[in-house]
């Protein structure tokens, strides 16, 4: 933990807001990233040779660093302190960074780790975790690589010792008999230094058996072959080359003929269950081979567990699959059969390696956003760039999510993916040309403004957001149009994709590093997003209190339509009755140091400002509905004020009967005691 003074905190990051248009949550991100990472110590990192890791690391990106603070003020939702923040941030970073360099390694995990390039499955854990936690789910993947395989004295069972690129430790795994021919001592394919993917394991711990921590057997196992090494390329050549998918014939298969097929994953996805295979959980691997021949590979129920193994771009081998016929596997596809994951199949991966591509960063957009790897050049020599090397998929798009610096919209391009912005919102709407749930939400900050298409699996999921909040977006993928257009998508399903918004964060105005007190006569339309104001309530005989109904999942009013529903006005999904909330419309006076504004709220903020909930504000008798607002007078209250005026014309003009031509919103509130 940080034993931190708070005055010399507020000091240090006040000293950030140059290089963050004086955002006091910018500043803070950039306060926080000098302390993970200060600049002797970068220093040090940038001249050290990374044999260990192949890559440049030089400390947590500005997106790592943004995610994990906004995460950790949504957990603490009464409120965090800078001392909290930096204390979360720092044991996140060490325990991320604890199994990336290990204590010591067998030789022939050195020697892969050297040439180790591929990207880490989304559910890989290390074995070094797997000891400190004394857990491991079904679904928790182990990139392992084969130290040693022997019998169990006095039986003729098989166990591996495992190793991994990042742990010190290794493990024993009970081998699944299916893979026994696989451990021949003269010529089997698992023995020293073979790396295999594994799931669907469970844990058998020091308490049990042995004493010692062992892996129980699992079916789920894929052999990785690296076509560079003669052995692996005169397997793939003897045994995976001959059979093609325009050769398999299902006359055959149920005659007993077996395939060796060799293919590219193509996509990976859920296939709804219904008919003969009612409520079992099924996936489908889209698999193209050298022929350019599509089949299905379908996954039922606990076999699902083998798809956290592949990866889009992967070569997958597979030896003796089952081929079903689409009718017996309930699959409705023009192909007469797919192929599925038999007793005796055995797989074998290539894994995707994900290329690099040097990135050039202009040296006036690190000083505009006040990157600190720009201190260590030298001034004297004139303009400068950096490079970061960042990852680039099959289709040549480059994975900005571990990009170092802060992402602005005149950065953004073709073929960019896992992309964050932080910005205000300009405008949002629901598309109504489609029956998907797609919303337009255009993002601005201090470059420029996008558009960018929000996917939701179902509806609409984040929470009430409007006009003039500040929003930070991550997961985003960029590209060009055939109309030579930039679009900028969004999926909610998506790994890395998130969207918080800022201005309704609930312990915002509780947590005093990302706020600063501003007055009411500070306030403008400039582009700093959230005021924080110290007010009380003022003329409180004119200002409008009405109740509503409100949409509970976006936030937003609803009305009736003309057949009767209730539809809601921004996500214009028909409510049912559970999703129907009462709310406040409030339309109050600010006053401050001699400045009064007038701003309108509803939800938690009009009821803290009211000091009542809208339910019980309803029930009250009218005669004292009118009165009521007189007992807040000149009552004292901390304000989050954004400014919600439309800037321009557009679709989502349906806001207007919100702020009724409010130009502030209130989106926080808190009663000063």
């Amino acid at each position: 933990m940080y034993s931190v003074d708070n005055r010399v905190l507020i000091d240090d990051i006040n000293g950030c807001s140059d290089t963050t248009s004086e955002d006091p949550i910018l500043a803070f991100i950039e306060y926080a990233s000098s302390v993970l990472c200060p600049l002797e110590e970068q220093g040090r990192l940038e001249e050290e040779e990374e044999e260990d890791l192949g890559e440049y690391r030089n400390g947590p990106g500005w997106n790592w660093i943004t995610s994990r603070i906004l995460k950790t003020c949504i957990s603490y939702s009464s409120g965090v302190t800078a001392a909290i923040l930096l204390s979360e941030l720092s044991q996140a970073w060490n325990e991320q960074q604890r199994y990336k360099v290990p204590k010591k390694r067998s030789e022939c995990i050195n020697k892969l780790k050297k040439k180790y390039r591929r990207k880490k499955l989304p559910n890989t854990v290390s074995i070094d975790s797997i000891y400190e936690k004394n857990f491991l789910s079904l679904s928790s993947v182990l990139e392992a690589v084969v130290v040693d395989t022997f019998l169990l004295p006095g039986t003729n069972i098989y166990l591996l010792t495992l190793g991994d690129l990042w742990s010190s430790n290794t493990i024993d795994l009970f081998l699944h008999r299916r893979y026994y021919n696989l451990v021949n001592p003269g010529n089997g394919i698992l023995k020293g230094g073979r790396e295999i993917f594994l799931t669907g394991c469970y844990l058998r711990t020091a308490t049990e058996g042995s004493g010692h921590y062992r892996l129980l057997p699992s079916e789920y196992l894929v052999i990785l072959l690296d076509e560079d090494e003669d052995d692996d390329a005169m397997l793939l050549g003897a045994q995976f080359c001959s059979d093609s998918f325009s050769s398999i014939s299902i006359d055959a298969a149920n005659g007993g003929v077996s395939y060796s097929l060799f293919a590219r994953v193509e996509s990976i996805g859920i296939l709804e269950s219904k008919g003969k295979s009612g409520d079992v959980q099924r996936k489908q691997i889209i698999l193209v081979d050298n022929d350019g021949v599509k089949l299905r590979f379908l996954l039922w129920g606990e076999q699902i567990l083998l798809a956290n193994l592949f990866s889009v771009g992967s070569m997958l081998a597979l030896d003796r699959p089952f081929i079903a016929s689409s009718e017996d596997s309930d699959v409705a596809t023009c192909e007469e059969f797919c192929l599925e994951y038999g007793s005796a199949t055995q797989l074998y991966l290539m894994p995707f390696i994900q290329h690099e591509e040097q990135v050039t960063v202009a040296l006036t957009q690190n000083v505009y956003q006040g990157s600190r790897l720009l201190t260590t050049l030298d001034p004297s020599q004139g303009a400068k760039v950096s490079q970061v090397t960042l990852p680039c998929d099959s289709h040549g798009s480059v994975d900005f999510s571990d990009y170092p610096f802060r992402t602005f919209v005149s950065d953004l391009h073709d073929k960019m993916t896992g992309v964050s912005l932080y910005g205000v919102v300009r405008d949002i709407f629901r598309e109504n040309n489609t029956a998907e749930s797609i919303f337009c939400l255009r993002i601005e900050d201090s470059t420029g403004a996008i558009c960018t298409k929000l996917h939701f699996a179902k509806s609409w999921s984040l929470g009430r957001l409007g006009l003039g909040h500040t929003v930070y977006i991550s997961g985003l993928r960029c590209f060009v149009t055939k109309q030579k257009l930039l679009e900028v998508l969004w999926f909610e399903d998506e790994v890395g994709g998130s969207c918080i918004n800022l201005s309704c964060l609930p312990g915002l105005l509780n947590t005093s590093c990302l706020h600063k007190l501003s007055c009411l006569s500070d306030l403008s339309t400039k582009m700093q997003s959230i005021y924080i104001c110290q007010v009380w309530l003022d003329l409180v005989e004119h200002c409008q209190v009405n109740t509503r109904s409100s949409h509970a999942i976006c936030g937003h009013f609803i009305s009736k339509t003309a057949s009767g529903p209730l539809e809601c006005n921004f996500c214009h999904r028909i409510c049912e009755d559970a999703e129907v909330v009462r709310t406040f419309h409030l339309k109050i006076n600010l006053a401050s140091n001699g400045a009064r504004v007038l701003a309108w709220c509803t939800g938690h903020a009009a009821s803290e400002l009211l000091q009542i909930s809208a339910d019980e504000f309803y029930n009250l008798p009218e005669e004292e509905q009118v009165m009521y607002p007189s007992s807040l007078e000149n009552e004292t209250f901390m304000v989050a004020l954004v400014n919600c005026k439309r800037h321009g014309v557009g679709p989502g003009e349906g806001y207007s009967e919100e702020n009724d031509g409010v130009s502030w919103e209130i989106t926080r509130a808190l009663k000063c005691e």
